[in-house]
C-alpha cells in the first residue's frame, strides 16, 4: 500500500505544483481487489465520521492504527490540495445484531476526502457492490456532500452511477455542482465503456463528473476523464499500454450558472410529436449481451427510420457521406429489465455498427469503423427523464463539440462531418421500474493484486472559480 501511495505522492505534488485544487484517485488504487473478507481485514482502518473534526496528519493515533489515513492527510496538508482516495473501513458490531458478520466487524468499500489542511471532510461507503464479497452493503445509500470555496461536491463509487441512489439524488435533491467518482470500471461495448457512459452521465445530469478509473488492461479497465455538462474537458482511454496518466482540466465551479450549460431537456417532446416513419420490411430481433433488441437495417445511404419496443419508439434521420459496402448499421430499440440480473430497467435507442455484414453480429463488440455521417438525428418516446446521450467514434474515442441535445430531446450532430461512428445512443434509465433488492456481489476468480504501481490512473482537477 505504501508503494502505491508513493505513486500518489508524486502525482499529488505534480498536481499542486500546477495549481490544482483537488485530485481524485481510482477505486482500489491502494491495495487492489479480489480479496476474501479475511484477507482484506488487515488492510482496513477505522474511518470516523468527518464530524469528529480530525486531521490524521496531526493526530494519527486518535482512532487507533491509521497509517494510511495519516499519510493521505499529510499529503493533502503538505501540498495544500484536496485529496480523494479509496480504501477500506471497518466498524465493530455486536453479535446480538443478526446482520453482524462472524468476525464482529462490518467492512466497507470507502471513499475519503481530505481538505487542503489535511482534515477529513467526507467519508462515503459504497452501496452498490460489484463482485466484492470482501465488503458489506451499508444499511442504506449514503448521501455525502461537502462544500468548498469552489463549489459543492458529492461523492460515490463505480457501480453506484447506474442507480438512482445515491447518484441521482445527490444531483436532484442536494444540488451538487461536481461529482467525485473513483472507479474500477470494466469497459463493455457498445454502451458502457467508461469514457462513453461517464461523459454521457455528466451531460444528462448537467453536472461536472471527475472520473478516476483504475488502469488494468488485462481486465479491460481503462478510461478516465474530467467531464463538464456540455462536453468532456479531457479524457484518456488506452488499451495498448499499462502506463497510467495524470489528467488536468479547468472547469466551472458552478456549471448550472455557466453560459455553456446545456438547457433542460424534455426527452420525449419531439419523438411523441411526430408520426412514426413508415415501417421497414427488414426489421429483426437481435441481442446485445442478454438484452433482446428490435433492429432495423440502415439499407440506404440516407433515410428516416422508426423502430419500437414496449412503447418505446426510436426515430432516426440520417445521411452518410458514403455507404461502405462492408459495413452495416442498424437502428435498435430496447425497453425492459437488463441483463442476467434483470433488476435495472433500461430504455435504449441506438444507431450502431454491426461487427460484420452478417446481421446476427449486430450488437457484438466492435472497435473500428469507416462510415462517416453528414447528418444524424436520434430521438425516442422515453418514459423516463433520465436519459444519457452517447456518441462513440472509431477506436473508442469521444466526439467533443460534435453533437448536442436539443431541448425537445433530439440528439443531433453539429459542426460538420462526423468522424467514423461506432454508436449514437440515447441510454435511458427508468429507475422507478427497477426490481429492488439488497446490493451485493458474486464470486470472482481473478488474481489478487496487492500492489499495482504501474497500473495507476490519476485524475486531477484545476477549478475555475466563477466570480
Amino acid at each position: 500500500m505504501n508503494k502505491n501511495i508513493d505513486i500518489l505522492e508524486k502525482a499529488i505534488k505534480q498536481a499542486a505544483e500546477q495549481g490544482a485544487q483537488i485530485i481524485v484517485t481510482p477505486e482500489d488504487a491502494l491495495y487492489g481487489w479480489k480479496f476474501t473478507r479475511e484477507t482484506i481485514f488487515p488492510y482496513l482502518e477505522n474511518i470516523p465520521d468527518p464530524q469528529v473534526n480530525w486531521i490524521p496528519c496531526q493526530d494519527p493515533h486518535r482512532f487507533g492504527h491509521t497509517p494510511v489515513q495519516a499519510r493521505l492527510s499529510c499529503l493533502a496538508k503538505n501540498n495544500s490540495i484536496y485529496v480523494v482516495a479509496n480504501m477500506g473501513d471497518k466498524k465493530p458490531c455486536s453479535s446480538r445484531n443478526t446482520t453482524c458478520p462472524s468476525n464482529g466487524h462490518y467492512q466497507y468499500n470507502t471513499n475519503v476526502v481530505y481538505d487542503a489542511k489535511g482534515k477529513l471532510v467526507a467519508r462515503y461507503h459504497k452501496y452498490h457492490l460489484y463482485h466484492e464479497l470482501q465488503f458489506d452493503v451499508p444499511e442504506k445509500p449514503e448521501l455525502v456532500t461537502f462544500n468548498t470555496a469552489f463549489g459543492k461536491f458529492g461523492i460515490f463509487t463505480c457501480f453506484d452511477i447506474l442507480f438512482h441512489d445515491p447518484a441521482v439524488t445527490l444531483v436532484k435533491d442536494f444540488h451538487v455542482d461536481t461529482i467525485l467518482f473513483p472507479t474500477a470500471w470494466m469497459n463493455v461495448l457498445p454502451f458502457l465503456t467508461a469514457i462513453e457512459f461517464h461523459s454521457a452521465w455528466a451531460m444528462g445530469m448537467r453536472v461536472n463528473l471527475l472520473a478516476a478509473n483504475t488502469h488494468n488492461v488485462s481486465l479491460k479497465m481503462t478510461g478516465s476523464g474530467i467531464y463538464a455538462p456540455h462536453s468532456p474537458k479531457v479524457y484518456h482511454h488506452d488499451m495498448e499500454t499499462e502506463s497510467g496518466k495524470i489528467l488536468f482540466a479547468e472547469v466551472d465551479s458552478h456549471p448550472r450558472n455557466s453560459s455553456t450549460s446545456p438547457p433542460a431537456v424534455n426527452w420525449s417532446a419531439y419523438a411523441t410529436s411526430i408520426t412514426p416513419f413508415p415501417g421497414p420490411k427488414n426489421s429483426f430481433r437481435g441481442f446485445i449481451s442478454r438484452d433482446e433488441f428490435n433492429f432495423t437495417k440502415l439499407s440506404e445511404s440516407a433515410g428516416n427510420l422508426t423502430v419500437c419496443q414496449k412503447g418505446l419508439c426510436c426515430h432516426l434521420s440520417y445521411r452518410m457521406l458514403g455507404k461502405e459496402e462492408d459495413e452495416v448499421y442498424v437502428l435498435g430499440a430496447f425497453a425492459g429489465l437488463h441483463g442476467r440480473r434483470r433488476r435495472e430497467y433500461w430504455q435504449v435507442c441506438t444507431m450502431l455498427k454491426c461487427r460484420s455484414t452478417d446481421l446476427t453480429t449486430c450488437g457484438q463488440s466492435v472497435e473500428t469503423a469507416l462510415t462517416r455521417f453528414e447528418m444524424f438525428s436520434l430521438s425516442g418516446t422515453f418514459g423516463t427523464e433520465y436519459v444519457f446521450p452517447e456518441v462513440l467514434l472509431t477506436k473508442i474515442k469521444l466526439a467533443p463539440e460534435k453533437f448536442e441535445v436539443l431541448e425537445d430531446g433530439r440528439l443531433v450532430n453539429k459542426n460538420g462531418l462526423s468522424e467514423p461512428v461506432l454508436t449514437v445512443s440515447l441510454f435511458g434509465r427508468w429507475y422507478t421500474k427497477d426490481i429492488h433488492s439488497i446490493s451485493g456481489g458474486t464470486s470472482n476468480s481473478a488474481t489478487t493484486y496487492l500492489m499495482i504501481p504501474t497500473l495507476l490512473m490519476i485524475i486531477v482537477l484545476q477549478y475555475a472559480v466563477m466570480v
